[in-house]
This record gives C-alpha cells, structure tokens and sequence, in this order.
C-alpha cells in the first residue's frame, strides 16, 4: 500500500508539479528532458542486465539507429513524428536482430562484441551518404507535433512526452519481470544450464530480452533527434550515451525499475546545475568521485535509501 501511494505521490509531482511550478523555465526543463532521455536509456540497460543476464557496453548502437530511422523517414518519407518515433524503435530491434549471433558469448566478450557493432553502425552511418547525409548528418528533423490543442514542440512538451514514455516502459518492466518469463530469465542468472534442464529456451529468452532492451533505447533515441531536430553521427552513436546511462543506473540502483531513471535524474542535473558552475572544466570528476563513494558505501544504489530490507524492488 505505501508503495502504491508514494508511486502515486512522484506522478502527481512529475505530471502537476513538475510543470507548473518549472514549465515556463526553459533552460531547466530543457535539463530535465535531457535526463529522462538518459534514464529511459539507462532503463534499457538495466533491463538488459537483470532479466536478460547481459551487460552492454554498446547501447549507443540502439539509439543511434533509433534516432537516425526516425530521422530520415520524417524528413525523407514525411512520416508522422510519433509514427517515425515507433518505427525508430522497430529499426532499433532490427539492429538487433543482427547482434544475436553474440548471445553465444558471456560477460566481456559479449560487452565488448555489442560495442564492436555500435562503431559499425557508425561507419555505416557516416558512409551512406545517399541516405544518412554523412558527416553533414540530417537537418531540419521536424518537431513534435500540436496535438489537441497542446504544443509538444515546445520544452514542456517535450518534457511530457519523455516522462509518458519512462511511465509506459517502466510499467512493462515491470510487467515483464514479473510474468513467468521474468522468473525464468532470474533463474537463469543462478544457474542457465539447470533452467535449460527443465524446458527453458534460454537463448530465445535472453533473444527476446535484447529487442526488449533495443526498443526501449531506439524510441528515446528517436524522441532525442525530434527534440534536438539534428543529427550526425558523432552525435547519435557517442559514446556517451553508454557511459552515462551506465553510471546513472549503477549511482540510482540498476537491480530496481526506477533507479536508473533517478539516477539519471540526480546525476545529470547536479552536474549540469551545481557542479559545472563552480567547476566548468573539471566537473566530471565531481560524479567519479560520487561514483565511487557510492559503489563503495551503497552498492545498492540510491533507491536502496527508501527500500526496507527484503522488501520489492521498485
């Protein structure tokens, strides 16, 4: 009960709050939309490693392609953004159909492999030039649209499109970790060669969990090129976009749905807002520094701060 209140509780914050009291604030919505985008991300690699067993080190590849179809099928096809923004997610999946001949591979070795496709899908879309625009990348991606009335093109649009999207993914984490499949994929983290014993097809699960995963990270990808309205591919496939996922889900606690997403949000706006100002050139190390105090002192995360011990994961 008090954990369906204080989920309740953060709706009613980030739904009426949140906008009312910073939606004409520009600069700081704009810092929020930003850290939804990486939570939504983080959540994907979460995901990823809790119920499909697998880190990545090569979610960039997801977004990136996610970004980049929604991209060229908006401005090129003059598909509907929100139609583009799912289709980039489908090409997302497609992306990584491609990688499932390293589901054979464990622990670094298949990090490493997905990491090796996210540079392919670089090159690939810094070459092909006929239809990514190169090193130039795309310009003139459209925006959100008017819809009833209501302009999501603008900050605070953008801020309750990214939010509706970590609410939706969240709630089919969640739904997923606890459907037979989800125990079954938790079984495999103790031992994958006894759940195979009893009739599970563990490589079409940890198969599924990658598209899962791939989607998730394709469509904020997607949401980022229409919030941006550019794109090249230095941008979409950084780097970035696996380091800081990674750190806001180990910093807000990536074993619990919502951590990642706090995480994020903790992590980019204390950076962002607090530690760039008063150090502009060496803030980053203010976060490796967290970092570590964290995973030293909480490995939990920070979400361990509001769970009772052997109580859900929120």
């Amino acid at each position: 009960m008090k954990h369906r209140l204080a989920i309740t509780a953060l709706l009613v914050v980030a739904y009426l709050v949140v906008p009312f009291a910073l939606g004409a604030n520009n600069y700081i919505m704009s810092m929020i939309v930003a850290a939804l985008i990486i939570g939504g991300v983080a959540m994907s690699w979460a995901l990823l490693g809790n119920l499909g067993g697998m880190v990545s080190f090569g979610h960039a590849a997801f977004f990136g392609v996610g970004a980049y179809v929604s991209a060229i099928v908006t401005v090129k096809l003059g598909v509907p953004v929100l139609l583009g923004v799912l289709l980039g997610g489908v090409g997302a999946v497609l992306a990584s159909v491609v990688m499932l001949p390293v589901l054979r591979l464990r622990g670094p070795y298949f990090a490493l492999a997905i990491l090796a496709y996210a540079h392919i899908f670089r090159i690939l879309a810094t070459e092909w030039t006929s239809v990514t625009g190169g090193s130039g990348g795309v310009s003139g991606i459209p925006g959100f649209p008017v819809l009833f009335g209501f302009d999501f093109g603008n900050k605070l649009g953008a801020y309750l499109i990214a939010l509706t999207l970590v609410v939706l993914f969240a709630v089919m984490y969640q739904r997923i970790r606890a459907s037979y499949y989800g125990i079954a994929l938790r079984a495999m983290h103790d031992s994958e060669d006894a759940t195979r014993v009893v009739g599970v097809n563990s490589t079409l699960l940890k198969g599924a969990m990658l598209m899962v995963s791939a989607f998730i990270a394709g469509v904020f990808g997607a949401v980022n090129s229409h919030y941006i309205n550019f794109l090249e591919p230095d941008y979409a496939f950084s780097a970035l976009w696996v380091t800081l996922p990674i750190v806001a889900a180990i910093f807000g606690g990536y074993r619990t749905i919502l951590g990642p997403v706090i995480g994020a949000l903790v992590v980019y706006l204390a950076d962002q807002l607090i530690f760039k100002s008063y150090l502009p050139t060496g803030h980053q190390l203010v976060l490796g520094v967290l970092l570590v105090a964290m995973i030293v002192f909480r490995p939990a995360g920070l979400m361990s701060l509001f769970k009772k011990k052997g109580g859900a994961h929120a």
